[in-house]
């Protein structure tokens, strides 16, 4: 799995380049920022359960089209998929908070995941707003934890709301 470092390192072999004052920049903010991106790891670990239900519970009420007859979370079966594939992308988000890196969310979980979702039609825009809901949860008990700049947080959310609204012409 890719982290900043890795990845960083990686782009700057393939030009043959030395790290430079940007490189040297980018990951000292990675490292002052580690004991942060572990804490919030935790909380999601302690909590997941939690911000799964309740965002899924958030969703519902945005979205109640989803859980009537015909809705995509309508039966038992499907609700616990919604909230399974929920808890999946938290999960994986909270990796790569940790990695510093929401590329790794590329191969891990995005790729043909959007195709695969249409192919089965389930909307895409519940999807990402559930991600988002998860995100404003995270953040918010970052910010109780005494994480005082969250904005780290925002990366694998929005790269995994990105690249599920992206549309192919």
């Amino acid at each position: 799995m890719r982290d900043a470092v890795t990845a960083l390192i990686k782009n700057y072999d393939l030009t043959g380049r030395y790290l430079d004052r940007d490189a040297i920049t980018s990951l000292k903010s990675y490292f002052e920022s580690g004991s942060d991106r572990i804490k919030v790891a935790g909380l999601i670990n302690a909590s997941s359960p939690d911000i799964v239900k309740e965002a899924g519970l958030q969703l519902f009420e945005e979205v109640p089209e989803l859980i009537r007859p015909g809705g995509n979370a309508y039966t038992t079966r499907r609700y616990s998929a919604c909230l399974r594939d929920m808890d999946y992308y938290l999960r994986y988000a909270s990796y790569a908070l940790v990695a510093g890196d929401p590329t790794v969310l590329d191969e891990r979980v995005l790729q043909g995941l959007r195709e695969t979702y249409n192919s089965l039609g389930v909307p895409i825009a519940p999807t990402v707003r559930g991600i988002q809901i998860m995100k404003d949860k995270v953040k918010a008990m970052a910010v109780e934890a005494g994480v005082s700049n969250t904005a780290f947080v925002d990366q694998p959310f929005d790269h995994m709301s990105r690249e599920f609204s992206e549309v192919s012409i």
